[in-house]
């Protein structure tokens, strides 16, 4: 008994050796782990904040003083008014807009782009150690913290719920069916009809971005957010986005042999794309990393364009960079088809 057991757990073991499925066990926790090396220590310094003043509302002269002080931790950019302020901070030329609040100039009005994160955290850390320095103990420069995102819990979290979906379909979803088709010779078949490369390769595509585009809707729907200041760039950004990861999906389900293949190699591709974009506010060194990663490109607009009002033309970049993956992608995907990659 013991030694069918030992032979039946040996197999099993090189069945996971074979399927890849060893490596999603142990590509996970080196993966969550060196994440969470990246993320900043509590002993963190926060890092040189650049802050919006308008010209015709004067702080009191020991703030400005105290902000021209500290050259290495503050730099301030003028503003013509409020307004224009806004669209500094809306564009990230600015961190946060300081203004005093009320007839008192030493009682500030401090705005920022995103609350809870770990930037706004350490502009208040900064600016209390300003004004340790400066005063001592007394009333707090910062009296008021208005926020852009006035919105609803349901709605800040939207743009996170949005990425893993389109993440999932074209990373878990995508991959698992083409390789289905491939294991059980399907592709084989729809390739020896009259269906050309490339006719079945758009097909996918726009299965995809339907996918992607329902399950969106689906969220919307039931989390009761579904107004949007730029609608049409909206919709725009998740055919792109879904243009692009169910390109490379495509083009991993082809690399695959057989489903549970796709299926391991579709997660260890789904969380490197999904946490550094996700989990950018939280850390100053992901917020640098992100942008590395395809993921955020598609992200940031969307988080935008939600929670901001911002243009879908303020992101520029992201949509060349996400057109321009999909592309090499499907170019990719269309060589393998043409060699019949392990057909």
């Amino acid at each position: 008994m013991i030694r069918t057991v030992i032979t039946l757990l040996a197999h099993d073991l090189a069945v996971a050796f074979k399927n890849k499925t060893i490596y999603l066990i142990l590509g996970i926790p080196i993966f969550v782990y060196a994440t969470l090396t990246l993320v900043d220590p509590a002993s963190a310094h926060h890092t040189h904040v650049k802050i919006a003043l308008v010209r015709t509302e004067a702080c009191a002269p020991v703030v400005l003083e105290s902000l021209q002080r500290a050259p290495d931790s503050f730099s301030i950019c003028w503003a013509a008014d409020e307004k224009d302020a806004t669209r500094l901070l809306k564009a990230h030329e600015v961190q946060c807009i300081l203004i005093p609040d009320g007839h008192d100039a030493t009682r500030l009005r401090l705005t920022v782009a995103r609350p809870g994160s770990l930037e706004t955290l350490g502009i208040l850390q900064g600016f209390s150690a300003l004004q340790a320095a400066a005063e001592g103990r007394g009333p707090n420069w910062i009296a008021v913290v208005r926020t852009l995102q006035s919105s609803s819990i349901k709605r800040q979290t939207l743009p996170t719920w949005i990425l893993m979906m389109v993440l999932l379909v074209g990373f878990i979803v995508l991959p698992t069916q083409v390789a289905e088709e491939k294991e059980k010779q399907l592709l084989l078949g729809w390739l020896q009809t009259p269906v050309r490369e490339t006719e079945w390769l758009a097909a996918k595509l726009a299965y995809g971005i339907v996918l992607m585009l329902v399950s969106v809707l689906a969220l919307q729907l039931m989390s009761g957010e579904t107004a949007c200041a730029h609608g049409v760039g909206f919709l725009a950004m998740l055919c792109v986005g879904g243009f692009c990861f169910g390109a490379m999906g495509i083009c991993l389900g082809l690399l695959c042999r057989n489903q549970a293949s796709a299926r391991t190699l579709g997660v260890l591709c789904y969380l490197p794309l999904l946490l550094p974009a996700a989990l950018s506010d939280l850390s100053q060194k992901l917020q640098a990393i992100a942008p590395l990663v395809p993921s955020f490109h598609f992200y940031e607009p969307i988080h935008a364009m939600l929670l901001e009002d911002s243009g879908p033309g303020a992101f520029l970049f992201s949509w060349i960079s996400l057109l321009a993956i999909g592309l090499l992608a499907c170019l990719a995907s269309h060589r393998l088809i043409q060699k019949r990659w392990l057909m």
